[in-house]
């Protein structure tokens, strides 16, 4: 009986150290590195979430890429919700600081995106609430960058950055 309890004492003790150190690692790794998420709802249609509400694409989000505001034209990124600091909400980065976008039922026909920011849109125009409703985005607002397609199977893929031939800027800082 002793015995037994020494076994088990010692089990306890080894799974608390693991435990301890694991749990600390395991935060970090999803705060600073890379976690997962599920993408719900049509905006990104059709490249995420292409049947609709019959089923929700899990993609990765990697917080590394994006810690030092590094974003590109057509990288799909996810975000705090301008609107609502509670929520966290996925769109294609259409437009860079400095640049000149047409909008598309935005208030002003034209918007030049000012310093430190991002002008985001979903890929189904018709059902996105995006930076053509609340203007251009905060790049301190930026949580992360979508990089694949994890869930479900027959779907796995890497996201392109991919920019729409209709959604490139009037007048960008690269010419």
């Amino acid at each position: 009986m002793a015995q037994s309890q020494g076994w088990l004492r010692r089990y306890f003790k080894a799974f608390c150290k693991g435990f301890f150190v694991a749990v600390p690692v395991a935060v970090t790794f999803l705060d600073r590195v890379a976690c997962v998420a599920r993408v719900e709802g049509a905006s990104m249609q059709p490249s995420l979430n292409p049947g609709g509400s019959q089923s929700s694409d899990v993609v990765l989000l990697n917080h590394w890429k994006v810690r030092n505001f590094e974003v590109q034209r057509g990288d799909i990124v996810s975000l705090v919700s301008p609107k609502n600091p509670e929520q966290k909400i996925i769109k294609r980065v259409i437009a860079l600081e400095g640049d000149i976008i047409r909008t598309i039922g935005h208030k002003n026909r034209l918007v030049k995106v000012p310093r430190g920011h991002i002008w985001v849109e979903g890929d189904h125009r018709g059902h996105s609430f995006d930076s053509n409703s609340f203007g251009p985005v905060s790049l301190g607002l930026l949580h992360a960058h979508a990089t694949h397609i994890l869930w479900p199977p027959e779907r796995w893929q890497r996201l392109e950055s991919v920019l729409p031939p209709e959604r490139f800027p009037i007048h960008s800082n690269d010419e």
